[in-house]
């Protein structure tokens, strides 16, 4: 029997907008995947953390941003990993819990060029599937690594940052159109980045 196949979609969300749920929706409908996992991370290793809100209330905004699609799922399987997360820890934890479904990673070519410095990449890149989506101005090369693994798919480039978003809202700007209707509620009955 075929095991369910389940995209590991991993990031701040801080926070998620239009552009995530974009790409997780093309990737269930144009891959493979049966569903992508939102997973919120604490603190990405790779990233300043300034400006990141509370990881419970940013779990609640992806909650409500997929509130509406039964196959995007949200977890916070992080929170009580030691920190920061590395995604080889995440991705094992998630194999040992649920030897009934196969995961994938859901990365962006950006992230891809900075594989090579991620803890146990190799392993990572053997273990895993990953599917490699465009990011505007990212020159995406596989060269030859791990070919039956990593896979790159044409799925549409949406340049919309969490931290545009932020800097807008921060400036009083009406930032509505980016944000899922729920998510940009929650943003301003909360007065977040503000």
């Amino acid at each position: 029997m075929r095991k369910k196949q389940v995209g590991i979609f991993s990031g701040s969300f801080n926070p998620v907008h239009i552009g995530h749920l974009i790409l997780a929706n093309y990737m269930l409908e144009f891959t493979y995947l049966d569903e992508v996992w939102f997973v919120v991370t604490p603190q990405n290793p790779l990233k300043e953390i300034d400006s990141l809100l509370e990881e419970k209330i940013r779990l609640e905004m992806t909650r409500l941003a997929v509130k509406d699609f039964n196959r995007l799922i949200v977890s916070d399987i992080e929170f009580n990993m030691p920190k920061p997360s590395y995604t080889i820890d995440t991705l094992t934890k998630l194999k040992t819990e649920n030897p009934d479904l196969e995961f994938t990673l859901v990365i962006g070519s950006d992230n891809w060029t900075r594989f090579p410095r991620w803890k146990d990449n190799e392993r990572l890149a053997k273990e895993f599937k990953i599917l490699i989506y465009p990011r505007l101005g990212e020159d995406i090369r596989i060269n030859g690594l791990y070919p039956e693994n990593v896979r790159l798919v044409d799925a549409p480039v949406v340049e919309i940052s969490s931290s545009f978003i932020r800097e807008g809202i921060f400036a009083g700007k009406d930032m509505r159109a980016f944000l899922p209707n729920r998510v940009y509620d929650f943003i301003l009955s909360n007065k977040l980045y503000k």
